[in-house]
């Protein structure tokens, strides 16, 4: 017969070992280091910082295999507030339109996305950390974290909603923002 006790006992520590993130993470093919924040329940910038010697200078580029180091909730906080953006969201040549629209009196182009200290980098950096495909667990998708009903409205193809390339992600962010400024962002990003 088990013992009462026990079984509480058993049940605290495995409430225990879930709250606790691992030592460490091994990153698989379609992590981003949003994803697997969110997964342990941290702030990105902070599991960034704790292992920028290996990711290197862009947080949006993580490769399969790369061993991260998983910094407590309270860590990852504290070395978030060390976060700085990188000057600029690079986007790939390949991936910008040429007709793209300037938003905010800035052009978009094959050099960084948006210049620093822009709104636009500002709601990149927030919402996605530069990654085009992050979705996050209440529907939100890309560069923007956009809803699909924002996406839509905007213009964006409801058919590229969770797929599209950073160019479109770009020019629908336009139109959403020449249709309502920075409200879809500003109250939640702190842009």
């Amino acid at each position: 017969m088990i013992h009462p006790a026990a079984v509480l006992t058993a049940a605290g520590v495995h409430r225990e070992a879930a709250a606790r993130p691992p030592a460490n993470v091994v990153v698989r093919r379609g992590d981003s280091l949003s994803g697997i924040a969110a997964r342990y329940r941290i702030e990105w910038p902070g599991l960034y910082e704790a292992n920028r010697a290996v990711i290197g200078g862009n947080p949006s580029l993580i490769a399969v295999g790369e061993r991260l180091r998983m910094p407590s909730a309270a860590s990852a906080a504290h070395l978030a507030a060390s976060y700085r953006s990188p000057a600029a969201v690079m986007v790939p040549a390949s991936a910008v339109s040429a007709t793209t629209e300037p938003v905010a009196g800035h052009a978009i182009s094959a050099e960084p996305a948006a210049p620093a200290g822009s709104f636009q980098q500002c709601v990149i950096s927030t919402e996605s950390g530069g990654d085009a495909q992050a979705m996050n667990g209440s529907g939100h998708y890309g560069l923007y974290q956009f809803s699909y009903s924002t996406w839509a409205a905007a213009g964006g193809n409801p058919a590229d909603f969770g797929n599209a390339s950073a160019a479109e992600q770009n020019q629908v962010f336009a139109a959403a923002y020449a249709r309502d400024g920075t409200s879809p962002w500003a109250p939640y990003d702190g842009c």
